[in-house]
């Protein structure tokens, strides 16, 4: 095991970390682990993303290696994407975090019914309150 640690700032592993577990990218790489998807395959299959977020993730997974972009010289130009080795290696991690989730959907659903009580019941602080 290696000794980074992605709790501290400067860590140079830590924007991966960061792509990793961003919102989109957990959505897009656990698509992906069925089987490589074109473009518009995962628009559809990612609700709620847009076009340029959904670039910009697979950019930026690309980058970090975990995924590979594939062009297929025709007209038009066909482009697929699938998980690299690396992506692919961090497919079972993902998987238990979609069978946390989905095991803890009704305890998830009452948190998000308690943050909402919460948030009723807090008054906003001045400076976010103008800030909005």
């Amino acid at each position: 095991m290696s000794s980074q640690n992605f709790l501290v700032a400067d860590c140079p592993v830590r924007p991966i970390y960061d792509d990793i577990t961003s919102r989109w990218a957990t959505m897009v790489l656990t698509t992906l682990m069925t089987r490589p998807h074109r473009f518009s395959e995962l628009a559809a299959r990612v609700g709620g993303i847009s076009e340029k977020m959904l670039s910009q993730t697979l950019r930026r997974l690309t980058r970090d290696g975990l995924v590979r972009r594939i062009v297929t010289p025709t007209v038009p130009i066909q482009v697929t994407y699938e998980l690299t080795a690396l992506g692919t290696d961090l497919t079972p991690r993902l998987k238990d975090l979609v069978i946390w989730v989905e095991q803890h959907t009704d305890t998830i659903q009452a948190a998000q019914a308690a943050q909402a009580a919460y948030d009723a019941d807090t008054p906003i602080p001045p400076a976010v309150a103008n800030r909005r």
